[in-house]
């Protein structure tokens, strides 16, 4: 899915069925005849396909079912309840080998979380790209472009891990706070691990890695109390923020829907900085990589998010989980902006800046191909926290910029990587091995696992032939791109990166009225938690009321700051938009693994039900029963179902969407009881799609819905996403009521007073 303002219809895309494995995908044999001299990740069994990765870690999988309990050394154990006494009531004995060995192994079992990115979840999929003649003109491939056939090869999937996670707050904070949300994807290709480790906005908050610990420091919870957590809302961050005007741009992001996912799948993600790809020519142009949703762009509210916290605190990652689970296979299309040194030049801003994007009115996204998540992974802690990602992981036809903060990222993720696995080696844990063969002198370390022979670990050597050997870049060999670079060593920044408000500005001028107001409350919100009056002046007058005067003024009048009288000196006097920045641009026309809540009890009109219900699932909605407590539950007719959950344990906040069926002794029912109504009250007060159909309006008209037009007698009425019928028609209901819940918010409702 794209942008309209890119183009007007979805491509159509590339089979998803399992192409036979291309002829390069074959193993290579050595010069004696003797095979590959395979190790550790040289399996690719019959070839390689979207299967080879899976196939790679069943090799490592070990389940329990029906085996005897053993000792980690293979002995079998007799008792493991209670250590070996020296008399019922006597103290432990030192020889029990078995308790030392539990015993060590649970105090070990953690291994130092990461700085940022803690929090985090991940699946497996593959990566294909589109194939020229079923997208017609629309498509232009990037084979004249870049010699990386992950990227070129229509007939290969190559398996990937993605790794979704929020920055700031540790392993055991919340899905839903505001943050950033990084987007890492590791693709298994046969030329090496390629890692597009990015975020779901484009920009980033500061231009060189030098500033990085300092960034981090400042929004991580204060070193005194060690408060707020998972937070920014606090003086250290805004302090730092209001002393550097570069980070204007990001927080204008950060403050906005966009930090605030309303899933993983439905999330963008972005490569942030500018690459190059590089062809076999050594031809080079440069690149920015997006990833775009299927399902859409969609955000949470805050109060939403609030609640989540307590009641559903794993809702991304469980709502990961359960789509794939259940069927569903999140998809996203990755699209490239393509620029040479020329167009680069001409921009008003340096493609080198972090803190900058390429906006698509000038540069729009091509795509080439799809991502498909449909594993989860069989063992978190194996796979999702020990998986190890790094910018550096590139494979030949793509290549880095000059970005000062990727040049750090280079350095900064190895080095983290030694800190959390405390060896080299790290590479060598199943999931973060390629598939592709691997052969060097490295082979010692701690924790090294294969076993190389041979008795030469060096180069040049003639005892082994020289093997391993070196590969020309005509036949697969990493040569990087042959950039001409002439300059004295400064610590100095360029002016080019200078401008730091034109963008934040194009950001606003880009958002809907909805999304100006949940910006500006965001601000309300951060900044009243901060304390000092300076730093909250700070960001109204240097930096917001160079953003946007309105804007800085709004967010003063709810902070206790006296609002600007002017414009900010370095205020743009421009007033481009980007359509693409909208997430209310970014919304198909689609309610595919949509959660519906369907309010019963006893008496329920079966026809109601069980049409409302097959026509939503099979758009591809998923419909969940909430009833009182569990147990059968039998309509009017005779029909019976069974609740998925009951109020103690349900929120509205789970779901995307509420409907309530007819049936007046199930309504009745539902009258007397006050989870219902708040259920309703509270899907309005977020904006989301509600309906009632039959003696199920009558619900609505004791929750207090302001200026929402119910249905009377016969009617069938669509107010703001409110849909309620009194008339028989259930498909021209069902056909509203899937209208509204494509639309995903309804931002035009007035629920301020609704006491929910």
């Amino acid at each position: 899915m794209t942008t309209d303002d890119t183009r007007d219809t979805e491509p159509e895309q590339a089979e998803s069925t399992t192409p036979e494995p291309p002829d390069e995908g074959e193993l290579p044999t050595r010069a004696d005849g003797s095979g590959s001299g395979a190790g550790t990740s040289d399996d690719h069994g019959e070839g390689f396909d979207e299967s080879s990765k899976q196939d790679q870690l069943d090799e490592v999988r070990e389940r329990a079912e029906g085996e005897e309990l053993t000792s980690d050394h293979g002995v079998k154990i007799s008792e493991t309840d209670n250590s070996l006494k020296a008399g019922e009531r006597g103290p432990t004995i030192m020889e029990d080998f078995h308790f030392r060995e539990k015993m060590t192994q649970f105090d070990h079992e953690s291994i130092p979380e990461r700085v940022v990115h803690a929090r985090g979840t991940g699946a497996h999929g593959y990566f294909q790209p589109y194939e020229d003649p079923e997208l017609g003109d629309e498509y232009d491939g990037l084979e004249d472009l870049t010699k990386a056939k992950v990227l070129t090869n229509p007939d290969q999937k190559t398996p990937v891990f993605v790794r979704f996670s929020t920055v700031v707050g540790s392993r055991g904070s919340s899905d839903t706070v505001r943050d950033v949300r990084g987007f890492a994807t590791k693709f298994y290709t046969e030329e090496g691990n390629w890692d597009l480790v990015g975020n779901n906005m484009p920009p980033f908050f500061i231009q060189d890695a030098m500033e990085f610990p300092d960034l981090v420091h400042a929004i991580k919870p204060e070193p005194d109390d060690a408060m707020p957590q998972a937070s920014a809302a606090h003086d250290t961050f805004w302090d730092f923020a209001s002393l550097k005007p570069e980070i204007t741009h990001m927080i204008m992001w950060v403050l906005s829907g966009r930090a605030l996912p309303r899933a993983y799948r439905m999330m963008q993600g972005f490569g942030v900085h500018t690459f190059r790809l590089v062809n076999d020519e050594g031809e080079s142009v440069f690149v920015k990589f997006h990833w775009t949703p299927k399902l859409g762009t969609h955000q949470l509210v805050w109060d939403e998010t609030t609640k989540l916290w307590g009641k559903d605190s794993d809702f991304n990652r469980k709502g990961l989980y359960d789509v794939i689970e259940e069927g569903y296979d999140p998809e996203w299309e990755l699209g490239v902006q393509i620029f040479d040194e020329e167009q680069a030049e001409a921009f008003d801003f340096d493609i080198l800046d972090p803190t900058k994007i390429v906006p698509e009115t000038e540069v729009p996204v091509r795509p080439i191909g799809k991502m498909v998540l449909n594993e989860t992974p069989d063992n978190f802690f194996a796979e999702t926290e020990q998986v190890a990602f790094h910018p550096g992981n590139v494979v030949p036809g793509i290549d880095f910029s000059n970005d000062p903060l990727l040049q750090g990222r280079l350095f900064s993720y190895q080095d983290t990587q030694l800190n959390r696995f405390g060896s080299a080696n790290w590479d060598e844990i199943p999931i973060n091995q390629p598939i592709a063969e691997r052969h060097n002198n490295q082979r010692a370390g701690f924790m090294r696992q294969e076993i190389n022979e041979g008795k030469a670990s060096y180069k040049p050597n003639s005892i082994d032939d020289d093997d391993p050997q070196e590969v020309p870049e005509a036949e697969g060999g990493y040569e990087h791109y042959a950039e001409k670079i002439d300059g004295k060593k400064i610590r100095n920044r360029s002016e080019s990166f200078e401008n730091h408000f034109t963008q934040a500005r194009l950001f606003w001028n880009s958002m809907s009225e909805p999304e100006k107001d949940n910006i500006v409350d965001a601000a309300h919100f951060e900044l009243g938690k901060v304390d000092r009056i300076e730093i909250r002046e700070r960001m109204v007058y240097d930096l917001f009321n160079n953003v946007d005067h309105e804007f800085a003024t709004r967010v003063a009048e709810g902070i206790g700051v006296d609002p600007p009288e002017e414009p900010g000196n370095e205020m743009p006097d421009h007033d481009r938009e980007d359509p693409s920045l909208s997430m209310e641009n970014r919304t198909p026309d689609t309610i595919e693994t949509r959660k519906i809540a369907m309010l019963v009890d006893d008496g329920f009109d079966d026809e109601h039900v069980s049409a409302i219900r097959s026509a939503l699932e099979e758009e591809g909605a998923r419909v969940k029963i909430i009833s009182r407590v569990l147990g059968e539950k039998s309509g009017v007719d005779g029909e019976t179902v069974e609740p998925d959950q009951h109020h103690v344990a349900a929120a509205s906040v789970s779901f995307d969407a509420v409907v309530v069926p007819g049936g007046s002794e199930s309504v009745d029912a539902m009258h007397q009881q006050g989870d219902p109504k708040h259920f309703v009250a509270e899907a309005f007060k977020h904006y989301k799609p509600i309906a009632a159909i039959g003696e199920g309006a009558e619900l609505f008209e004791t929750v207090d819905l302001p200026e929402t037009e119910i249905a009377d007698d016969g009617d069938l009425v669509s107010d703001t996403g409110v849909v309620t019928c009194r008339n028989d028609n259930i498909d021209d209901f069902v056909e509203q009521f899937r209208d509204a819940i494509a639309a995903h918010r309804h931002w035009d409702r007035s629920p301020e007073a609704v006491p929910a």
